[in-house]
């Protein structure tokens, strides 16, 4: 149990969990990558020399509210 606080309702003790990236060459869990969305040539997003950070997510008991945050950098 942790002393997070839902922001939505309230509730103290948010549910441990992480939001999945299952799409190609993915590492199995998503990341938050630093500055303003850039696309390359072909459409994907310009990733290379930007800081990535591992995203950690809560789930509140109650309501199902979902609490992200930038945890550790990958």
């Amino acid at each position: 149990m942790n002393n997070y606080r839902c922001t939505q309702c309230g509730t103290v003790g948010l549910t441990d969990g992480f939001i999945e990236d299952a799409g190609d060459h993915s590492r199995g869990y998503a990341s938050w990558i630093e500055g303003a969305l850039e696309r390359g040539f072909f459409g994907g997003a310009k990733r290379r020399g930007r800081t990535r950070w591992q995203i950690a997510a809560f789930r509140c008991p109650v309501c199902g509210h979902l609490e992200l945050f930038a945890t550790e950098m990958v």
